[in-house]
Parts: C-alpha cells; sequence; structure tokens
C-alpha cells in the first residue's frame, strides 16, 4: 500500500516503510511521511484517526516531491 491509498481493512495498517529517517526542514518522515507525533500516537490511534492520517500522506509525498525537484532546478541553475 502506497501513501495516500485508504486502507479498507481493519485494524488499519501503519504506513511506515522500515526508511525511519527525519527531514529536519518538513519534520516528517521520509519512508511514510507522517510526522514525529503522529508516529508516536499510531498505536493509540482509533481506525478513524489513523485513516485521517492516511488520507494526507499522498499530498506530503507529492509536495517533498516537488521541493526536491525545485531543489535539483535550482542547483542545475548554479
Amino acid at each position: 500500500m502506497t501513501p495516500g491509498e485508504q486502507p479498507a481493512e481493519s485494524p488499519v495498517p501503519s504506513p511506515c516503510t522500515n526508511v525511519c529517517t527525519v527531514d529536519p526542514k518538513s519534520g516528517l518522515c521520509a519512508g511514510c511521511f507522517r510526522t514525529l507525533d503522529e508516529i508516536a500516537t499510531w498505536s493509540v490511534l482509533d481506525d478513524e484517526a489513523k485513516r485521517a492520517v492516511w488520507s494526507m500522506l499522498a499530498a506530503r509525498r507529492n509536495e517533498t516531491a516537488r521541493q526536491n525537484d525545485r531543489m535539483r532546478t535550482d542547483d542545475a541553475v548554479r
């Protein structure tokens, strides 16, 4: 399952991809695109709250990709 897909099953699975590195600028995990608070509270969230987190992940992944593309473009221009 990729970030942004809505898991239908219950319990809702973790979006963790075992790439646990938090970007200091965005505050998001580079693997699953969750915040530290979302990661820390995952085990106590109900399924509705977990699905709400899942619903934000694709947008975060896309925004991170856009920012990375901009940085590469800026570096190439220099």
